[in-house]
């Protein structure tokens, strides 16, 4: 292992690990991390040497710091923001014809049996959160596909279960496509995006396969004596969804609320879906047989968000004609609330934990910061000495522990964070430890076990089901996930 010597700690470094603790003890009770996310990154703008002496100085240079640190993290962020954004405006933009119906109806044909349903359901499911992220895919899959799904035999517990482990929990904490969860991780880490993807592709897939597995054998032995069972054909369109966070904005549709479809609508049903995984396939071929060409990074963001804007604009037209002009700004609007409304509490989160990696300090406190958590990082892997063990579990626990506040993503900066320190500290391989953590944080809170997070209310909205029912079915599927996840990294590290 290598040896790294031990970094002389400051009055800096114990005010950011105090920080940490106290976010833990917020996360512990429920309570917002937001203030003590910025009154960390404001003490250490005090404690910073600052370009001019006097406390008036000082005072003035933390507050200047507070600002960079927010504005760093927003620059940092912004790329995955708006791609997010562009995404669902150009799906409002599609469900104002109808074509967003269109693309999923051809999983009707699978549904033939309480089990196709499920796989139909999850898979159609995950496809649409790792393009759409997984919120507005919940809207677009469970409308179309729930009611069909509990016709034949699914109860309506499975076909909550299937739409929640497949997108709130696999595609969200993988995020192949869009990436905002690994850019995040990745940034607070100090390591490069496209390296962290095929190990939270690994764990997201583990604890999912796992998850699902558990949960279809449990789903099938309560079916078989009756705890579970399927509405009644009458019953499956009538049913009025479970009143919580998300109910109010994924209804499902009922027969007379069949939308009309715009005569384009079969061809942006058809285009939309063949271009975006084309593009994917792209990426993937030239990323394993051209690396030269490859597409990765800041350039398949913009990629996947330029692809957005021009079938945005193209699907506007469609649906509007020469109205476009002025439709396609309430779609954008849309978009944009959506993608800030998720990225708002974070951006401020993550302004104190960019602050643990050295490039990060430097930019926003000046030329020769310290990189907090990572100096701490290295002491910390003295002790640990390369205790694989204590960190793979730690670091899911952390991951676990923070999602507990129901975000799921706000969790990031930490488990980023931790990992880049402990895991350099301890000479083991940060990717390992950084896509461990993510899964664990995005699983939890993005989320599959926190009644209150808003992926569980609106899955459990859609499919008519309780919140907390819904969490109570999923901890002992997903726990076991990411225990064999664990064991996993441990071989990995």
């Amino acid at each position: 292992m290598e040896q790294f010597e031990q970094v002389q700690l400051t009055a800096s470094h114990w005010v950011f690990l105090l920080v940490i603790l106290a976010i833990f003890l917020s996360i512990g009770f429920r309570k917002g991390v937001i203030i003590p996310s910025v009154a960390g990154i404001f003490m250490l703008g005090l404690l910073a040497e600052a370009p001019h002496d006097g406390a008036l100085n000082q005072l003035i240079f933390a507050v200047q710091v507070v600002f960079r640190a927010l504005l760093n993290a927003g620059t940092e962020l912004f790329d995955i923001m708006l791609v997010i954004a562009l995404m669902v405006a150009m799906l409002k933009s599609l469900q104002s014809q109808g074509a967003d119906r269109l693309m999923v109806a051809p999983m009707k044909k699978l549904m033939i049996g309480p089990w196709t349903a499920f796989f139909a359901l999850g898979i159609t499911m995950y496809i649409a959160a790792a393009f759409f992220w997984p919120t507005p895919a919940v809207a677009l899959v469970g409308t179309v596909l729930i009611p069909v799904a509990m016709q034949v035999g699914l109860p309506a517990m499975g076909a909550a279960m299937a739409v929640n482990l497949f997108g709130h929990g696999m595609a969200l904490s993988a995020d192949p496509v869009i990436q905002g969860a690994s850019r995040l991780t990745a940034g607070a880490a100090g390591i490069e995006t496209t390296t962290l993807i095929p190990y939270t592709l690994l764990f997201s897939c583990t604890v999912g396969i796992v998850a699902i597995a558990i949960a279809c054998y449990r789903i099938r032995r309560d079916m078989r004596s009756g705890v579970l069972t399927a509405p009644q054909s009458d019953e499956v369109f009538a049913k009025e969804p479970s009143k919580s966070v998300g109910a109010a904005v994924v209804q499902p549709m009922t027969r007379c609320e069949e939308a009309d479809t715009s005569r384009y609508a079969r061809l942006f049903a058809v285009a939309v879906p063949v271009i975006l995984i084309g593009i994917a396939a792209l990426m993937i071929y030239r990323a394993l047989f051209l690396p030269e060409q490859a597409i990765r990074g800041g350039g398949a963001t913009a990629l996947l968000g330029g692809t957005a804007t021009v079938l945005l604009v193209l699907s506007s037209f469609a649906s509007h004609g020469h109205h476009a002009l002025d439709g396609i700004s309430s779609y954008t609007r849309e978009g944009f609330f959506f993608a800030i409304k998720i990225f708002a509490p974070i951006i401020p989160i993550a302004g104190f934990f960019f602050l643990g990696h050295p490039e990060h300090a430097e930019v926003v406190i000046g030329a020769g910061a310290a990189g907090y958590l990572f100096d701490i990082g290295h002491n910390i892997g003295h002790y640990i000495d390369g205790n694989v063990f204590l960190l793979t579990f730690g670091m899911a626990f952390i991951g676990l522990l923070s999602g507990m506040d129901g975000s799921g993503f706000s969790g990031l900066p930490l488990v980023g964070s931790l990992s880049g320190a402990l895991g350099t500290g301890a000479g083991v391989n940060v990717h390992v430890l950084a896509a461990l953590g993510q899964v664990a944080a995005i699983f939890a809170g993005g989320g599959t076990l926190a009644a209150w997070a808003f992926g569980v209310a609106a899955d459990a909205g859609i499919s008519g089901v309780s919140p907390s029912a819904l969490v109570r079915r999923n901890f002992v599927p997903v726990i076991s996930g990411i225990v064999v996840a664990c064991l996993i990294a441990i071989v990995l590290l």
